[in-house]
């Protein structure tokens, strides 16, 4: 396992959520930390797509729509979480978008009253 993928994307990724934190802190409605982490991508130079729809299909047929946070350069799915736990439901719904948009990673990321913190997860299928 001495491969990590997208690492310096991911790198990119986190830095960026780890600026947002450090300019306006621990309190905030999701939605800003979302705006403010597309403004931070654009400085950055980072191509990103904000609230993305995909729909889970069954033989041809849509079941219903998923929609995420970001999708960062068309290979990364970045789910924003305010709070100071991951929940279960947080890394199912995570797993769910993975499975449905079939990427290979997403980066759930939580602002929590002592810093932003981030998960790297896998899609195994």
């Amino acid at each position: 396992m001495d491969k990590i993928i997208y690492k310096e994307l991911s790198y990119e990724i986190v830095g960026a959520v780890f600026e947002v934190f450090k300019e306006i802190g621990y309190g905030f409605k999701e939605r800003y930390y979302e705006d403010a982490i597309a403004k931070e991508f654009t400085k950055r130079g980072i191509k990103y797509k904000r609230q993305i729809q995909y729909k889970l299909m069954y033989k041809d047929e849509a079941l219903g729509i998923q929609q995420f946070d970001f999708l960062v350069e068309d290979k990364i799915i970045v789910e924003l979480k305010r709070g100071d736990y991951y929940s279960k439901n947080n890394m199912t719904q995570v797993i769910q978008y993975l499975k449905t948009s079939k990427l290979k990673l997403a980066i759930l990321v939580n602002i929590t009253s002592q810093g932003a913190k981030f998960k790297r997860v896998l899609n195994l299928e």
